[in-house]
């Protein structure tokens, strides 16, 4: 039996936040490098342009899994969000890739850098703003579940310490007097970037494979089934898949053959009520089965979520 899960409340408004502070920090970080002609800080900029296009994605994949199941959607729409998280990776691969060729360039014909004061003053309120949004992002995405809100909050945050780093870059030429230095954390930050992107694109593919839920989530859910069991009730073939905020199950109820339909289907009744008490986001799918009956047992083999046996199989009792 299908149950609907819960609904969240609109996010759209997180991905204005992240909209507003891409423009404001794209202004600064732009000036920022006019003013100083430092490679640090057009990659800083660069990256920004990226937030800017990332958190587009975001708004349009919040409203994309928003949508209800339809008639070509049966389970909804929620994996859209796994989509704007690859599509994060990609971009930040993007900037890595300017980034880095810019820094090339600038390490075989190193340049002064100019007002560096101003400049980075300028880039540190652009971090400022940065850092407070990504804070906000990232504790929405882990309050709703949202894989898109956490890939651009963990963006924002990555943006961070790419301006940290360029800060450090910048403040060592101007102390040192070494034009090399600036290239060099720019370079680094280069490749800091690379395996953000990296992570969020490994992310996105391990939900559009459907993969399972994290390990804590199924032994809780296994925990939940073996308090329900009863010398007459049992489980087995527990499966389980995350598609963005929502978590789906599936598990077969093995009941004495000689009940009646509506016996068996208040005892799943109840026992989905028990699972939306404890995982308000997940989508219960129950199979009944006669425990009297061998084929009930031989489902899934291995890849089914382990519950420990409390009944002997029928093919075992002497």
């Amino acid at each position: 039996m299908d149950s609907p899960a819960t609904s969240r409340p609109n996010l759209e408004k997180f991905a204005w936040l992240s909209i507003a502070a891409a423009v404001a920090t794209i202004a600064l970080k732009t000036g920022a490098w006019y003013i100083t002609d430092s490679v640090g800080l057009l990659a800083d900029a660069a990256e920004s342009i990226v937030n800017l296009v990332a958190a587009i994605a975001v708004l349009i994949a919040l409203r994309v899994a928003a949508r209800a199941a339809d008639d070509n959607h049966h389970y909804g729409h929620s994996k859209a969000e796994y989509f704007s998280a690859a599509i994060e990776g990609g971009m930040i691969f993007v900037a890595a890739t300017f980034i880095i060729w810019q820094s090339i360039a600038r390490l075989l014909d190193p340049q002064p850098i100019s007002q560096a004061g101003i400049g980075l003053t300028i880039s540190v309120v652009a971090s400022v703003i940065n850092g407070a949004v990504a804070f906000v992002l990232l504790r929405a995405g882990r309050e709703h579940r949202s894989i898109t809100l956490r890939a651009d909050g963990q963006h924002l945050l990555t943006d961070v310490w790419t301006s940290v780093g360029v800060l450090v870059g910048v403040l060592l030429v101007v102390v040192t007097g070494i034009e090399q230095l600036d290239p060099i954390v720019a370079l680094l930050v280069g490749a800091n970037i690379i395996w953000t992107g990296w992570k969020l694109l490994d992310e996105s593919g391990r939900g559009l494979m459907d993969e399972a839920l994290d390990p804590e989530v199924n032994a809780a859910l296994a925990a939940v089934l073996e308090s329900q069991r009863t010398a007459e009730i049992d489980f087995h073939g527990l499966r389980t898949r995350g598609a963005g905020h929502l978590s789906f199950a599936e598990v077969h109820v093995l009941v004495p053959g000689a009940w009646s339909v509506r016996r068996a289907h208040d005892v799943v009744e109840d026992l989905e009520q028990v699972l939306h008490r404890d995982f308000p986001d997940l989508e219960v799918t129950t199979h009944i089965e006669p425990r009297e009956d061998p084929r009930a047992y031989h489902d899934f083999g291995d890849y089914e979520i382990p519950i420990a046996p409390l009944h002997p199989h029928p093919e075992e009792t002497p």
